[in-house]
């Protein structure tokens, strides 16, 4: 039987939810404007572009190049800047308050064509790659203006953590 590292190593995949992920906790996550960064890295590799990018501080200085991130998610503004610079992936914002009681906004990295535009209906992806939900882009941001877009994209709450990308259909 394969462990997680193997399987992610064949693959490339990560099958199912990170039990490393970095998650706020529930009280501020469901009062807190603009969202808080979730972070879900599958290896522990030298890496550091998220807390190079912050510019909160939010996400920590890492002790040891390898760590897992540690979020100070007081200082969190939900900005999508680490979404954006993550080599892996691994970053995005949940947006708890947002929209109606049921709906929440993801803010999720895009590097593939064609762009989704505002008012778009997307494909959500799960981990795997498939579709778990029709989504509508709310907006596209590029933070750092290097071709990295952030989609914002609008989903039901308890799909927060199964989606992880959007696909234009």
């Amino acid at each position: 039987m394969m462990n997680d590292n193997e399987k992610l190593f064949n693959s490339g995949i990560l099958t199912e939810e990170k039990q490393e992920a970095v998650l706020p906790p529930m009280d501020l996550w469901e009062k807190k404007k603009n969202g808080l960064v979730v972070i879900e890295c599958p290896q522990q590799i030298p890496c550091n572009p998220c807390h190079d990018s912050c510019p909160t501080g939010a996400i920590m200085a890492f002790e040891n190049i390898i760590d897992i991130p540690r979020i100070d998610y007081e200082k969190c503004t939900g900005c999508g800047r680490c979404v954006a610079r993550c080599p892996g992936l691994a970053c995005f914002v949940v947006d708890l308050t947002w929209g109606e009681e049921n709906e929440a906004l993801m803010k999720l990295p895009h590097e593939m064509l064609p762009l989704p535009r505002a008012g778009d209906e997307v494909a959500c992806l799960n981990r795997m790659g498939e579709e778990v939900h029709r989504g509508k882009v709310i907006n596209v941001t590029e933070p750092w203006k290097d071709c990295t877009r952030v989609v914002h994209v609008s989903v039901p709450k308890d799909m927060i953590m199964k989606i992880r990308a959007v696909k234009v259909v």
